[in-house]
């Protein structure tokens, strides 16, 4: 008797499909083995049953939380491909390794947030937000002559706090305007910072030499509340400040106080409560680009990674190396 193809279960709502799987993707994964596809919204799933059988999973954005009951009752569920970044709010970390192996999309976010950090800088450089709302109010076309000092991004010095994948991306893209790059990450080194045509430095020799500050850490007991109020003390008058990695990496009432005083400009995409309340003070301060934590989303990426989970749930089931797994012993920082 032939035995049953292995059964893979995609654990997707119809928003997240739709955000990260082609059609054509979705018809490779159909002709690679049997598949279970979810539909509708995660509240109405039940998972046993979506489950049942399964011996991998593509999750995403929404995809509920699969704890070790969960997987206790389906012990044949050895590999879950997830379409999206950080799997800390999908499954128990620990698990990762030992459980199951796992491969995320985070990488191939990496062009997309690199981009958007260079558009923020360049929008806080010159004054774009300002000259927008201005236009718009009807403000005269000469009233905007020596009103706003805009800045060069290539004759600017950028520290980049954490050499992340992303953050390496925001590197190559600053060294092609010409800007100097100072780094700060203890996991790399000296000579690896140079090679990306960067100097490697101590956090407070980075912010007192840097004209803009860029963070692309994760968020770890370690780097939580990196940036107290005396390292944003340091940071020198009229410089700016962008964020689009994780709003626990800064103290946020220091961060508030340097930025409502005037003395420091930038642009936040993340930070410590998400959604941002709709009360929240960072909405009022003009010298402020707020966004709702979208660095990372462009249609083309996210569909990048649907296709880069499909591939690698194609390894997985041929025995391959995989491309995208989280290594057990990198879990706590990459994750």
């Amino acid at each position: 008797m032939t035995e049953p193809s292995p059964r893979v279960a995609v654990l997707l709502t119809d928003r997240a499909r739709a955000m990260v799987m082609s059609d054509r993707a979705a018809e490779r994964l159909d002709a690679l083995t049997e598949v279970t596809w979810a539909s509708g919204n995660a509240d109405d799933w039940d998972l046993d049953s979506l489950l049942e059988g399964a011996v991998a999973a593509v999750t995403g954005w929404f995809t509920p939380w699969i704890g070790a009951d969960l997987l206790e009752r389906h012990p044949r569920l050895r590999f879950l491909a997830h379409t999206a970044g950080s799997v800390r709010g999908l499954l128990p970390l620990e698990l990762v390794g030992a459980r199951l192996r796992v491969s995320h999309a985070t990488p191939l976010f990496a062009p997309a947030v690199s981009e958007f950090t260079i558009m923020q800088m360049l929008s806080c450089l010159r004054h774009l937000p300002a000259l927008d709302k201005g236009m718009k109010a009807g403000a005269a076309w000469d009233s905007f002559d020596g009103r706003y000092r805009a800045g060069l991004l290539g004759s600017r010095t950028v520290g980049v706090i954490g050499a992340s994948r992303s953050g390496r991306a925001v590197i190559t893209l600053l060294r092609a305007f010409g800007a100097t790059v100072l780094v700060v990450d203890p996991t790399v080194s000296e000579e690896d910072v140079a090679a990306l045509g960067a100097e490697r430095v101590e956090l407070d020799e980075l912010l007192r030499r840097s004209d803009i500050v860029t963070l692309h850490a994760p968020l770890l007991p370690e780097t939580e509340g990196m940036l107290g109020a005396r390292e944003l003390s340091l940071i020198r008058d009229g410089a700016i400040l962008v964020n689009s990695a994780r709003g626990g990496l800064i103290d946020s009432a220091a961060l508030y106080a340097e930025f409502s005083s005037g003395r420091l400009s930038g642009a936040l995409d993340v930070f410590p409560e998400e959604p941002l309340p709709d009360q929240s003070a960072w909405r009022e301060l003009d010298n402020v680009i707020v966004s709702p934590h979208r660095a990372g989303y462009t249609v083309e990426s996210h569909l990048r990674n649907g296709d880069a989970m499909v591939d690698e749930i194609g390894r997985w089931l041929r025995g391959e190396l995989l491309q995208f797994e989280i290594p057990p012993q990198r879990v706590a920082v990459v994750a």
